[in-house]
């Protein structure tokens, strides 16, 4: 077991109160655990707001009682020896993980079951003997300032090395599988050769993890990373791509002949998602923009088409979304951005305020940024001078203040009605959508009397076209 005695930094600490501490430390011992120990010893170093303690020597209902004298004590996690605290002291609430040390038991596959005992006898080193990697068995002894590191993991930080505590880490929780390729991807680590292999030997025990926990990963591994490509080529040389999304599988080695694209359809995708900025939405848009190519290839002369891959992308992003238990407010922005990703800058001012108005203002840079990764994941050197003017052309109509939906126009669906003696129903909305046309031809259209007679002409030409 490695050691190292150092002064003790107070803002290692979460805030947690002098006299919090001083109880505890009366009773047992506390240990500051998890990732805000890794990351102190990381060359990237970051303001956590995420501390977790771990306390030996104090049975779990009178930690409870100490706790309760100094915030706000929830037992959510009882049965696993949790309690999340709550401490009102600094200018706002900073809630962190109390836990009992303990020992976890597999009873099934894919760490859906499992059994854990909690002891406040259990040593510490025990308790980092059953964590996934070494340079997360780390615990920070807060009475003395000294280092917990039985299984060598400052070492490995030092080294950049991701290593499984012990040989049956991913049979017990295969999650951890994508866990350590995230980690290489977020903190450019390498994965060590024995744990690199059990990925390969275990990827299938993916397939028993439940979405929420795959997405959960796959997330950090998107928003977190400065390239996530890392870790997407993690999982294809490990196999374990193919069992979490097969449809990227699949484009692995799909060229695109043609004189537009340097590389093959699954390396561009790396590309693009290393080049769009690290918002949760866009990174997923870039990853299924050209997920359907291999379906929508067709050999010409001189090269390929892929007619229709942004519909097929779109559809595929919402079933594979959906699959992975995204919300239904994300799933809708990324398959509109993928939908329209083929837009071209060459329209009038009408056709910029259509894509304008099906893309809406929230998405509307979102689309020019994954336009702008695409050039560049092309790879043949193209540039983006086209899409700037764009975007300029954008602001300034936005500036205009243009009338972009029906909540925009200068009438609204009870003055149709009042105008026709209608009832609420689609034709309302069908007269709605006519006027919003005419006013995204011409935003000067938007007035009261001009919508009316517009409106008028319409219902007497659709009038008439239905006589017939």
């Amino acid at each position: 077991m490695v050691m190292l005695v150092r002064e003790l930094d107070r803002t290692d600490m979460s805030g947690l109160s002098t006299q919090l501490l001083e109880s505890i430390l009366a009773r047992g011992a506390i240990y500051e655990v998890g990732g805000a120990v890794r990351d102190k010893f990381m060359e990237r170093r970051k303001v956590t707001k995420d501390h977790d303690y771990l306390v030996t020597g104090i049975p779990y209902d009178e930690l409870t009682r100490i706790l309760k004298k100094h915030g706000k004590a929830d037992l959510v996690g009882k049965s696993f020896g949790v309690i999340k605290f709550t401490q009102f002291d600094g200018d706002e609430p900073v809630t962190s993980d109390f836990v009992l040390p303990r020992r976890e038991f597999s009873t099934g596959s894919g760490h859906r079951d499992f059994k854990v005992d909690f002891d406040p006898d259990i040593t510490v080193e025990e308790d980092l003997s059953r964590r996934d990697f070494t340079m997360n068995a780390l615990a920070e002894e807060l009475g003395t300032g000294k280092l917990i590191d039985p299984l060598g993991g400052q070492a490995d930080i030092e080294n950049g090395l991701i290593r499984i505590v012990y040989p049956e880490s991913f049979h017990d929780d295969p999650l951890r599988m994508l866990r350590a390729i995230q980690f290489a991807a977020r903190f450019q680590m390498e994965i060590e050769r024995g744990t690199y292999q059990s990925i390969c030997e275990n990827a299938q025990l993916i397939e028993t993890i439940s979405p929420e926990r795959i997405l959960e990963e796959l997330n950090k591994l998107l928003e977190l990373s400065e390239k996530p490509s890392v870790g997407f080529r993690l999982m294809q040389e490990t196999s374990l791509l193919k069992y979490v999304l097969p449809e990227l599988e699949e484009c692995v080695g799909v060229d695109q002949p043609g004189g537009y694209h340097k590389y093959n359809v699954f390396e561009h995708t790396m590309h693009i998602i290393d080049a769009v900025p690290p918002k949760l939405r866009l990174r997923l848009a870039a990853l299924f923009h050209d997920i359907n190519k291999p379906q929508a290839k067709r050999l010409v002369d001189g090269g390929a088409t892929f007619y229709g891959h942004e519909n097929l992308g779109s559809r595929t992003a919402v079933r594979v979304m959906h699959r992975l238990r995204y919300s239904n407010e994300l799933i809708d922005q990324v398959a509109l951005l993928v939908d329209r990703h083929m837009f071209t800058t060459q329209v009038s001012d009408k056709g910029m305020r259509r894509l304008m108005r099906r893309v809406g203002l929230e998405l509307i840079f979102d689309l020019l940024d994954l336009r702008r990764a695409d050039v560049v994941a092309q790879g043949m050197g193209g540039t983006t001078e086209d899409v700037d003017e764009f975007e300029q052309r954008i602001r300034d109509e936005i500036h205009r203040k243009p009338p972009l939906g029906l909540g925009d126009l200068a009438i609204d669906g009870r003055r149709v009605m009042e105008l026709f003696s209608l009832q609420p129903g689609p034709e309302i909305g069908k007269i709605l959508d006519f006027l919003m046309e005419r006013v995204l031809d011409d935003p000067a259209n938007n007035s009261a009397p001009i919508l009316e007679s517009l409106a008028k002409e319409f219902c007497e030409t659709d009038s008439h076209k239905g006589s017939n």
